[in-house]
């Protein structure tokens, strides 16, 4: 326990920097007027932030946000059971072969909100694993998951590491599965920060958080820290017409360390559809698995990229 306080400290006085990082940067960064295409003016994330400006006008319009796909084929080679089995429900028909979607978007909804502090944003995503194939149970949700989240968000303009720091978000994220039944409801809700930095065709991001406390006896995952510590880490590098990405976890701790790691390939496909692989290894692929140990990999197709 003593460790883990420790590292939420330590995690703590990081999003607090970002409070700092975004109260000191210029009012607003000028990325909207880089030329969208042109690879020696601008990184892909400048690129992709520039192309939501231009986008959104702030006139109330959805915008990608994390990526959207579909991966008809994912196969996990050891299906959390228990859950399923704690309601006194057989769990002999489920499939190792699942169905995992992903929708997500953003809405900008108020520009230089609080003098010029940043653009205030709502962002939602939605991650399902569904036993599309066991056809014998009628095709059950294995588990869904809901993250709606407010945030504000600013351009930035320093250097750190010879990385281009061009963002920093603060935001509130709430994330629950919507289950009733204690055996299967989970839920948390995280303050967090995002740096996002950028160097010609790389892109990364560290993204602390913070745990709001709940009272114990409506906390249904009280040791979910434990297994998906105190913040994660994504890094992405766009090369030519494909991208590979990186996202880690680990809970920082000496004694019982846990780590996640998810890696992507996308690739084109048509003008507006990417193939996608996904290969996920650790905990809290949804909520309801947040402590079993994992191990997915996933065909399928993208409608957006990180970048």
């Amino acid at each position: 326990m003593r460790g883990g306080r420790a590292c939420s400290r330590i995690w703590s006085g990081i999003a607090l920097l970002g409070w700092f990082v975004l109260l000191s940067s210029p009012a607003r960064a000028q990325v909207s007027n880089l030329p969208a295409a042109d690879d020696d003016v601008a990184g892909p994330l400048s690129r992709r932030i520039a192309e939501q400006s231009v986008a959104s006008g702030f006139s109330w319009v959805l915008l990608p946000y994390r990526p959207t796909y579909i991966l008809p084929v994912a196969y996990n080679e050891d299906i959390n059971k228990k859950p399923i089995e704690a309601q006194g429900i057989t769990s002999n028909n489920m499939e190792n072969v699942e169905l995992k979607f992903q929708i997500s978007f953003l809405l900008p909804i108020w520009e230089d909100a609080f003098r010029g502090f940043g653009d205030l944003c709502f962002a939602y995503t939605q991650v399902s694993i569904w036993q599309a194939y066991d056809f014998d149970d009628s095709s059950p949700f294995r588990d869904t998951n809901y993250e709606p989240e407010f945030f504000l968000r600013k351009d930035t303009d320093y250097h750190l590491l010879g990385l281009h720091g061009r963002m920093v978000s603060l935001g509130a994220v709430h994330q629950s599965n919507g289950r009733g039944s204690e055996a299967l409801s989970r839920s948390w809700n995280r303050l967090y920060a995002d740096f996002m930095f950028e160097r010609d065709n790389f892109v990364c991001s560290v993204k602390p958080w913070w745990r709001i406390p709940e009272d114990e006896d409506e906390d249904n995952n009280q040791d979910i820290e434990d297994y998906l510590g105190y913040g994660e880490f994504h890094a992405a590098y766009k090369w030519g017409d494909q991208v590979y990405a990186l996202m880690f976890r680990n809970n920082m701790k000496t004694d019982e360390n846990r780590s996640t790691i998810q890696l992507d390939w996308t690739f084109p496909i048509t003008k507006h559809i990417k193939g996608y692989v996904q290969y996920f290894d650790g905990y809290g692929e949804v909520l309801l698995d947040y402590d079993h140990h994992d191990r997915q990999i996933g065909v399928g197709f993208l409608l957006n990229d990180w970048l």
